[in-house]
């Protein structure tokens, strides 16, 4: 028996409760880990500021990597998605009204990757959850972490007017960009990079079939566009906008029609339109903190790094830090060998960086820049034209769309 597995257990004062690993975050990232060290033995507290309903609302990506797929079953929560997930073995690019097609499966001697949604992903993982008896609070208010360069890190949060309090071995931030975990790092200790990127990403989910039974990103001098899908009755599409637009300028019938004036005649003429059932716009930058690690806090996922959605690296890049985090605190607890610990930051930001790259050229190959010159639109299509027309690059964006090894 694990030495070290327990229950969590309040004080007296029903307060304060001491768990192994304080989690801050319930979205994916932050239950994945719970979920696994839970298995593991290893108690883990997840604060979580939102309500359930409110975590489960949010409409995030669908593309899953082999890695991240094999996480979801490590953790034992893979039923639905490993019956319900689409395995797609290739997508296509769309440029001057033509598809080429991106052989993943052929290029990566045999990989692939699962459309299943990051909404019912973390429904499985709250059903998982509840299942085990794991501890996920909700409504948790002004998390703050205290004393994260000592061996006694501790939680403090605020919920129905009382103050709580969470004795730790270990923090790890999860809460994503705009949370308190990389904001607890002293200044002088952090190092940011970061690129904004002047245009956004209008997305429309709905109930309609999708016009290509696998993704599909179009090249065109309006601007980008992508058709995407969650199942074969639920698509998922987006199109590049100003950064100054609004979801309010954009009625259903002008994203249709721009949506269609951006694909290939034949492509457009098989898409079905109907109501949006949600209708966003998603800046796009590119995001890393170094290190990942103070003290006795690890980062991980959108707190220490953002990537630009169009290589679909974000969870997926979450899910390698969980699953160096996960290794990690096994080691620790189980043979008393810190070693993946201390390692973390500079393992996982190899990988974070790997990510960066892809995204960026991704992005910079596709989108159209409205301060590029004569020059960078030529280079633009010499690079797609190469792209098309060599079986080893398009081998290089196979092995990283499909997820490079952990």
């Amino acid at each position: 028996m694990l030495a070290c597995a327990f229950t969590a257990r309040r004080t007296t004062s029903d307060k304060a409760m001491h768990t192994q690993v304080g989690i801050i975050g319930g979205g994916p990232s932050g239950l994945l880990l719970s979920q696994l060290l839970h298995l593991q033995g290893i108690h883990t507290v997840v604060l979580e500021r939102q309500t359930r309903d409110h975590v489960l609302g949010r409409i995030r990506a669908g593309v899953l990597e082999q890695g991240f797929a094999a996480l979801m079953r490590q953790a034992q929560v893979a039923g639905r998605m490993d019956a319900e997930g689409e395995i797609h073995q290739g997508f296509s690019i769309a440029s001057d009204s033509v598809q080429h097609r991106i052989d993943l499966q052929g290029l990566t001697g045999g990989s692939s990757v699962v459309i299943y949604g990051q909404t019912e992903l973390t429904r499985d993982l709250y059903a998982a959850r509840d299942r085990l008896g794991g501890t996920v609070v909700h409504d948790a208010e002004d998390v703050q972490p205290h004393d994260l360069d000592s061996d006694r890190p501790w939680l403090s949060y605020h919920q129905g007017g009382t103050v709580h309090r969470v004795d730790c071995d270990y923090v790890v931030g999860c809460d994503g960009f705009h949370g308190v975990s990389r904001k607890s790092i002293p200044k002088d200790r952090l190092t940011e990079f970061e690129r904004v990127y002047p245009f956004g990403w209008l997305g429309v989910l709905s109930r309609t079939r999708p016009v290509s039974p696998e993704l599909v990103y179009a090249r065109h001098p309006r601007g980008f566009a992508l058709c995407s899908l969650r199942s074969q009755v639920l698509s998922r599409y987006y199109v590049q906008v100003p950064l100054t637009d609004k979801v309010d300028d954009w009625s259903d019938a002008r994203f249709w029609d721009e949506l269609k004036a951006r694909l290939p005649a034949a492509l457009a003429a098989g898409l079905v339109t109907g109501p949006s059932i949600e209708k966003s716009i998603a800046p796009l930058r590119s995001f890393v903190a170094e290190p990942m690690r103070y003290g006795r806090l690890f980062l991980a996922g959108d707190a220490a790094h953002i990537v630009p959605p169009t290589g679909a690296k974000g969870l997926n890049s979450a899910g390698a830090d969980i699953h160096y985090l996960y290794d990690a605190f096994v080691d620790h607890y189980r043979r008393q060998d810190d070693s993946g610990l201390d390692g973390y930051s500079k393992k996982a930001l190899a990988r974070v960086w790997k990510a960066q790259r892809f995204s960026w050229w991704l992005t910079s190959l596709l989108h159209h820049f409205p301060d590029s010159s004569a020059f960078d639109r030529r280079l633009q299509d010499t690079e797609l034209d190469y792209l098309f027309a060599s079986r080893q690059a398009q081998a290089a964006l196979a092995e990283n769309y499909v997820g490079l090894p952990y």
